[in-house]
């Protein structure tokens, strides 16, 4: 343990910046007053074989421990003299997968990252990525010539930029919804195709214009489904209602005619019709 102890020691000595595994580290400067280090922590972007990359082998560099005040335009800077940079893009962890990049747009931006990030930055050509590992320090990212704003004056500046242009504002809105409409409709158009056309193996497509409209999802939908269902156990109710009055009047003492009413007589589930009143009348006067 003493022993590798000693060899590590030893071998950041030599190399005089420590880093992980598999990784170069670049020494960066917020200015030239500033006495401690950053370092950026930077290899070959590689994929495991058969995964796909929306980044391109042998010319992309992955960047780690991006600092905060580290923009695009800083990093393609500071990496400009290992060969002419083509695209810098920060995110706030690794891009595993292919995934599909929406259009960037200078009026609806994403939410800037917390923190640090990680960077891809592409070179023209391969010799850019080894000219960056072979790269020594300290790099400065604020200068004379490309100063870098912070504290008050970078939230002065962030706020003259959250104020938008309306014109411009309007137009890229115009542009977007005629190029999603445009869209829309050549998903219908589409789907009209298809609808009821079998297949090479005679399976039929079902898509969302079909003959019976489906109860849309929202919650003015919902509402009105069970505004519905109350007017119905209302309603409902109201019967249940008239019809157990109904019953009890069946259960109160039987009508008779008006010349017997002073005559007692059983309580019936059924009424008496006249004639059954009048031989009852007959029976109790003889009895």
């Amino acid at each position: 343990m003493v022993a590798r102890r000693g060899r590590r020691s030893a071998r950041g000595s030599d190399e005089g910046i420590p880093s992980p595994p598999g990784y170069s580290a670049i020494p960066v400067k917020f200015s030239g007053k500033q006495q401690a280090s950053h370092y950026l922590y930077v290899r070959e972007h590689r994929v495991r074989e058969g995964t796909k990359s929306s980044w391109p082998q042998k010319r992309t560099l992955f960047v780690l421990n991006v600092p905060p005040y580290c923009t695009e335009e800083c990093l393609s800077r500071l990496l400009s003299p290992c060969g002419p940079v083509r695209s810098v893009e920060l995110q706030e962890k690794p891009d595993l997968a292919e995934s599909p990049k929406e259009p960037q747009s200078k009026f609806f931006q994403p939410k800037p990252i917390p923190g640090f990030q990680v960077a891809y930055v592409v070179f023209q050509k391969p010799g850019g990525v080894s000219a960056a590992l072979a790269l020594k320090g300290p790099l400065l990212v604020s200068t004379e010539s490309h100063p870098v704003k912070s504290g008050v004056h970078k939230w002065i500046s962030d706020y003259r930029d959250s104020v938008l242009d309306p014109e411009a504002l309007r137009a890229e809105v115009d542009t977007f919804m005629e190029a999603y409409d445009k869209k829309v409709a050549e998903e219908e158009a589409k789907a009209q195709e298809e609808e009821g056309v079998p297949d090479e193996e005679g399976w039929v497509k079902v898509t969302r214009r079909g003959r019976r409209p489906v109860l849309p999802r929202t919650e003015a939908a919902s509402l009105r489904v069970l505004e519905r269902e109350r007017r119905k156990r209302a309603r409902k109710e109201l019967l249940n209602f008239y019809a157990w009055q109904h019953r009890e009047t069946k259960m109160e003492p039987c009508a008779l005619s008006p010349g017997l009413q002073s005559t007692p007589l059983p309580c019936h589930t059924k009424p008496f019709s006249e004639a059954e009143a009048r031989r009852a009348a007959v029976l109790s006067s003889l009895s």
